[in-house]
C-alpha cells in the first residue's frame, strides 16, 4: 500500500497521518487532544508516546538507526515468537522476527474520548514461515489518549499446540538513572544475566549503579518507575504476561552498540512486559493470547 492510499483509507482529519521518515520507513503520526505518538510500520514499533505539557513516556535514542529491516533503538520493539535467543537455532534473528519486519495497517479510529486507535497486523512471508511454522496470526492494537495502551493478539489457526515466548521492549524516558527506583518486583526471583547466570531473589526496589539485565518470573504485578529528577512516576500495568524484564546495558554495552550516544544510557530504562523463560505460554488450537500493558503517569508522593 502505498503512502498516498494508507492517508486515503486510514488517515484522520488533524489526528492521525502517515509519513515516509528517515531510511525510507512509513510511519503512522498521531496527534490528538491528549498526547502525540509516531509508529514505525517496520516492526509495528512504537517509537514515541507524550501526553501534552509532559516529558515523553517512551525513549527514542537520538541516534537511532533508521534502516529496513534493522530494530530501532527505542520506543517499543516487539518479541514475537520468542524472546532471546532462539531456543534451538542461533542463527535465527534474537527476540523473533517481528520488529523488523513489515507489519499492515488494519484499522485506524478516533475514538469519543479524544483518544486514537490503530491496529496492526503481521505480513506472513516465506521467510517468516521458515523462522515460525506454526499456523498463527499476530496483530498489535494501540490506543494513544491520556494513557498508552498496547495489546499484543496472538491466535493459533493451527492443529497443534505451540509454545510462545514475547515481550513488549519497552524503553520508558527517565531524567536520569540515578534519580530512578523501580517498585513492584519486591520478593520476586528473577534470572541474573549479567556475569555468570544466576537465580536470585529481589529485596528492596531495583536501584541501577551498573548494568543490569534481569528477568523476573512468576508476576504479574504492577511495576512503578519513581523518577525523583522528574517528579513523577510511571505506572506499567500488564495482564497476560508473567514475566518483567529490567534491562540497563550501562557504559562497556551501550558503547558498543553505537547508537546509544555517550551518555544515552543513563535517561533510560527498559522494563518489559512478557512471557519468557519459566513463564513461556503455550496456545493450543483455536485459542488466542493476549498480552496487554497500559502506560500512565501518577504524581510522585
Amino acid at each position: 500500500m502505498t503512502l498516498a492510499d494508507l492517508n486515503q483509507r486510514f488517515g484522520i482529519k488533524n489526528n492521525l497521518k502517515f509519513s515516509e521518515i528517515a531510511g525510507g520507513l512509513i510511519a503512522a503520526e498521531i496527534s490528538n487532544a491528549h498526547a502525540s505518538a509516531s509508529i514505525a510500520l517496520q516492526g509495528a514499533h512504537l517509537m514515541t508516546y507524550q501526553p501534552h505539557n509532559q516529558e515523553p513516556v517512551i525513549w527514542l535514542s537520538k541516534y537511532a538507526k533508521f534502516t529496513a529491516g534493522k530494530s530501532i533503538r527505542g520506543g517499543v520493539p516487539i518479541c514475537w515468537p520468542w524472546f532471546g535467543p532462539h531456543a534451538t537455532d542461533a542463527k535465527l534473528p534474537g527476540h523473533g522476527p517481528a520488529r523488523t519486519v513489515m507489519w499492515d495497517v488494519l484499522e485506524a479510529k478516533a475514538l469519543t474520548d479524544g483518544a486514537t486507535f490503530i491496529s496492526f497486523g503481521l505480513i506472513e512471508t516465506d521467510a517468516i514461515r521458515e523462522q515460525w511454522p506454526n499456523p498463527s496470526s499476530v496483530k498489535i492494537e494501540i490506543t494513544v489518549g491520556k494513557e498508552l495502551r498496547i495489546v499484543l493478539v496472538t491466535h493459533n489457526t493451527g492443529k497443534q499446540a505451540f509454545i510462545l515466548g514475547e515481550a513488549l521492549h519497552t524503553y520508558f524516558h527517565i531524567s536520569d538513572v540515578a534519580q530512578m527506583t523501580i517498585r513492584g518486583l519486591e520478593g520476586c526471583d528473577y534470572l541474573d544475566k549479567v556475569g555468570e547466570p544466576a537465580r536470585r531473589k529481589q529485596k528492596d526496589g531495583i536501584v541501577i549503579e551498573s548494568e543490569v539485565d534481569r528477568v523476573y518470573v512468576d508476576t504479574a504485578a504492577d511495576c512503578v518507575i519513581e523518577d525523583r529528577g522528574l517528579r513523577r512516576a510511571i505506572r506499567i500495568a500488564k495482564q497476560g504476561s508473567k514475566s518483567t524484564v529490567v534491562w540497563n546495558p550501562w557504559t562497556e554495552k551501550a558503547d558498543k552498540m553505537g547508537d546509544f550516544g555517550q551518555e544515552g544510557y543513563r535517561g533510560m530504562v527498559c522494563v518489559e512486559s512478557a512471557n519468557a523463560f519459566d513463564n513461556v505460554v503455550t496456545v493450543k488450537p483455536g485459542e488466542t493470547h493476549r498480552l496487554s500493558v497500559v502506560y500512565s503517569l501518577e504524581g510522585l508522593k
